[in-house]
């Protein structure tokens, strides 16, 4: 491939902020390179005080759609170059902010749907598996995106407990004193064991893989797996998908 020929991938940023640091890393990370030159030219845009809070937005606290400020940015990334684009919050691909954004850019533009290419992973990558767990933050929860998106392979999706979801999973990541969007670097060990309080509801329903499902949450719960159980890094399958979609022949094994 000429190198000046390279497809740029944008990102859109803010959602929370250090999900777009560590979707970028995963990129490098996952891009065969030995010099600056061989990576793949990537833009992220993150103005979160612009976007407001998904979940606010699906649980009725807010009117305010974020697919007009992501879109927005969408269309800011195209202007620099970017037409590959991912969006490392799992949230916003819940049908009444995903199908806004695409109503509102680039028909030309490649918008990866992270939640779909999550559930043709585990379909292709773990195809012994049928219970599959689900961490995620309250809208994603709600909506059902992650069930109805896994539902299409088979595959049944085991979603935590009402109580656990409020008590546990969206203080671990929302709670200003100890919540991973307050203290992402390093995450607070109560954010750790509060998320380990859904891990192990999602083991003891018979999950046989657990989704990070949120991307805040890939930042606390960095290791492959838990009690013999795969963790499926949502951030980590996105950032595969983009390259394939840029430079294939780019992509580690």
């Amino acid at each position: 491939m000429n190198i000046d020929n390279r497809t740029m991938i944008g990102v859109v940023g803010g959602m929370g902020s250090y999900a777009g640091i560590d979707l970028i890393q995963k990129i490098f990370d996952q891009t065969k390179a030995d010099t600056d030159q061989d990576h793949l030219p990537v833009i992220m845009i993150s103005v979160p005080h612009l976007i407001s809070d998904r979940t606010e937005f699906l649980i009725g606290k807010s009117e305010n759609n974020p697919a007009l400020a992501i879109a927005d940015v969408i269309c800011s990334l195209y202007k620099q170059g970017a037409t590959i684009i991912g969006m490392p919050c799992n949230t916003v691909h819940t049908e009444s902010i995903f199908n806004e954004i695409i109503n509102r850019i680039p028909t030309e533009l490649q918008l990866v749907h992270m939640i779909e290419k999550v559930a043709e992973f585990i379909n292709e990558m773990h195809p012994s598996v049928k219970n599959v767990g689900i961490l995620s933050t309250t809208g994603t929860f709600m909506s059902n995106v992650y069930p109805k998106s896994l539902s299409k392979y088979g595959l049944n999706g085991i979603q935590v407990s009402e109580v656990i979801q409020t008590n546990h999973i969206n203080p671990a990541i929302y709670n200003p004193n100890y919540g991973i969007k307050a203290h992402s670097n390093p995450v607070k060990h109560k954010a750790m064991n509060k998320l380990h309080k859904g891990t192990e509801y999602l083991i003891n329903n018979d999950a046989e893989v657990i989704i990070l499902g949120c991307t805040e949450i890939p930042l606390a719960l960095k290791d492959d797996k838990i009690n013999d159980i795969p963790l499926i890094d949502a951030t980590k399958i996105l950032a595969r998908t983009l390259i394939m979609k840029s430079s294939p022949e780019k992509l580690l094994e």
